[in-house]
């Protein structure tokens, strides 16, 4: 019996054997492109947004080629490859690697505004963040991540040509992260909790001096101070209130029940 089944399962590994010896080889058609070739055909790839065979392409190239241009702009390719296929994860890991191997490189300031752009993008796209989503939605950690990465690239490269729309885009984050503090402010004082409430809305105030949000953040201030009793700050902060915005729409009824969405100035 014991024989019989040896028999078998030799028969089988054998069998298997053979089987695989008939497929046909899988060929790496890249195997003997030159390095223009692989680069030429990688960026075909990227330019009809075939991002994933653009990386396996420049992938190929950087191991092949490790040393000189070609392998570095590869490098930085990949990282935006990444980031336009929506691979936040492995696009910061590429981004970071080019920096640590590549701190001088001439083109080492878009690394820095790529990392600020893959965090400002992250999970919603620009253009549908300003004219759809309340900045209040968006994790608060990923707005402060996106600020710090714009910020260290224009306090190193302030010439850089990427400087301008970093500090617009920093400008912005400001605003979101004030307007965040307001959401939550506003959030409180619904609930009436009053002292949390004015622990927000004195945040904003104090972090965030010049974004459009204090104008709310002061007049929650006042309501807070108002059910808290302390007449003499409310007092105070309305004086503050009124010098400022004279003609608030928050001093209306209307306004004071409506939430301002500032993030839609563009409309």
């Amino acid at each position: 019996m014991q024989k019989k089944l040896s028999l078998v399962v030799t028969s089988i590994v054998l069998l298997g054997l053979s089987a695989c010896s008939l497929l046909p080889e899988k060929i790496d058609e890249t195997k003997n492109w030159s390095v223009t070739k692989l680069y030429s055909e990688a960026r075909e790839e990227m330019t009809g947004q075939h991002y994933e065979r653009a990386i396996q392409l420049f992938g190929k190239l950087e191991a092949s080629y490790p040393f000189g241009t070609y392998a570095q702009q590869a490098q930085m390719e990949i990282a935006y490859a990444y980031y336009k296929s929506g691979d936040q994860a492995q696009a910061l890991a590429a981004v970071e690697r080019f920096i640590k191997l590549h701190p001088n490189h001439a083109n080492v300031d878009y690394m820095y505004y790529l990392r600020g752009l893959i965090n400002f993008n992250d999970q919603i796209g620009f253009l549908n963040f300003i004219y759809a989503q309340d900045p209040t939605e968006r994790d608060p950690k990923a707005t402060r991540e996106a600020f710090a990465a714009f910020k260290q690239l224009v306090d190193k490269f302030p010439e850089s040509q990427y400087t301008p729309d970093a500090l617009q885009r920093m400008n912005y984050l400001v605003n979101a992260m004030a307007q965040y503090e307001v959401h939550v402010a506003r959030y409180y004082y619904r609930r009436q909790a009053y002292l949390a409430s004015l622990n927000r809305a004195q945040s904003a105030v104090n972090d965030f001096r010049d974004s459009p949000a204090i104008e709310e953040a002061l007049f929650i201030m006042m309501r807070d101070y108002d059910k808290l009793g302390m007449t003499d700050l409310r007092d105070d902060t309305q004086r503050v209130f009124l010098k400022n915005y004279p003609n608030s729409r928050f001093l209306t009824p209307e306004g004071s029940r409506a939430e301002r969405h500032w993030w839609k100035f563009w409309q």
